[in-house]
């Protein structure tokens, strides 16, 4: 079963409460690994998603001034 893809919106949501639990150092020794790994396969699906919706929007502008 393929895995569904967060939104943009939820991934930087769940960046922005991890992030807030290791500010005020709520994760123990045991979570914060998966916590840091989480973190940085949300980061990698925000700039991808950045990447292609720029590579769109330039796509859509280019089509405009022909």
């Amino acid at each position: 079963m393929a895995k569904k893809k967060t939104s943009y919106r939820d991934a930087v949501l769940e960046i922005e409460q991890i992030m807030q639990k290791l500010e005020n150092e709520e994760l123990d020794i045991d979570e914060l690994s998966v916590n840091v790994k989480r973190a940085s396969e949300l980061i990698k699906n925000c700039k991808e998603k950045l990447h292609s919706t720029e590579k769109e929007i330039d796509h859509i502008l280019g089509e405009m001034e022909e």
